[in-house]
């Protein structure tokens, strides 16, 4: 019996975790609108965090950076 009150307490937390880290993928090339007028366009794929709008992308040389909802003020993907 505690062997399965311990499996249901771990399926409920893994559950849990999927919402935090909801995360969807667009695949690249992708331009970014910016709220000062700029665009950044990416030739890889972004991310883009559900809880908080945050969009998470590589340059070309491989940084990684992240740009706040309220920083952008649109994005497009073509698949």
């Amino acid at each position: 019996m505690r062997r399965i009150l311990v499996f249901i307490f771990l399926l409920f937390g893994f559950s849990s975790c999927e919402k935090i880290l909801e995360v969807e993928r667009f695949d690249g090339p992708c331009t970014i609108e910016l709220t000062n007028g700029q665009r950044i366009i990416t030739q890889k794929s972004i991310e883009i965090l559900e809880s908080t709008g945050t969009i998470t992308y590589r340059d070309e040389d491989g940084k990684l950076w992240s740009i706040k909802s309220s920083e952008y003020t649109s994005f497009s993907c073509s698949n």
